[in-house]
């Protein structure tokens, strides 16, 4: 695909094989987040973890449906968890955009591949809320989980898209 019609095609994805996704497309998906722009250079702030263990993806995923009703990961067998520094003023809008980019490259990176993938927002907040969760994790000290992203293989297609203007945009000039 062409950078524009990879754009044009990216959907988030919600229904997975379950099958996994192989070493090779993990380490583009994840060198796609290394590209990413990371505002001050800051890179010390960031941390990703893989994870692809059934049981711990299955534990925090019933804890999200006790608090929200929602099963949030599909059945996708992998979640790449984004974690930054946070309490950094003035740099905290800063730390979230970098894992929100870096989230964004890793599923248009899934998409030309043709493997499903999915930003995961609010069931990161659970999995904040959950200590013994966290700890499982090892997430360096300092570090905050801020967001996420699934992947996995799909049986569902990207079709070129229409992009209608839908975010109000004003001229100041």
């Amino acid at each position: 695909m062409e950078f524009f019609d990879t754009l044009y095609r990216r959907k988030t994805v919600r229904n997975y094989t379950g099958e996994a996704v192989i070493d090779v497309q993990l380490a583009k998906i994840l060198k796609a987040a290394q590209a990413s722009p990371i505002g001050l250079k800051r890179y010390d702030t960031l941390h990703m973890t893989v994870i692809r263990n059934k049981a711990f993806l299955d534990k925090w995923e019933q804890k999200v449906y006790a608090e929200t009703g929602r099963m949030p990961f599909y059945g996708a067998p992998t979640l790449i968890l984004i974690s930054s520094v946070l309490n950094d003023a003035p740099y905290d809008n800063v730390n979230y955009s970098n894992a929100a980019i870096m989230a964004q490259n890793m599923a248009l990176a899934a998409c030309e591949m043709g493997l499903g993938a999915c930003h995961i927002w609010g069931a990161v907040r659970t999995l904040n809320k959950s200590p013994e969760l966290l700890a499982e994790l090892k997430i360096p000290e300092g570090m905050t989980p801020v967001c996420s992203v699934i992947v996995g293989m799909t049986d569902e297609t990207y079709e070129e898209r229409d992009v209608p203007d839908r975010i109000t945009t004003v001229y100041f000039d």
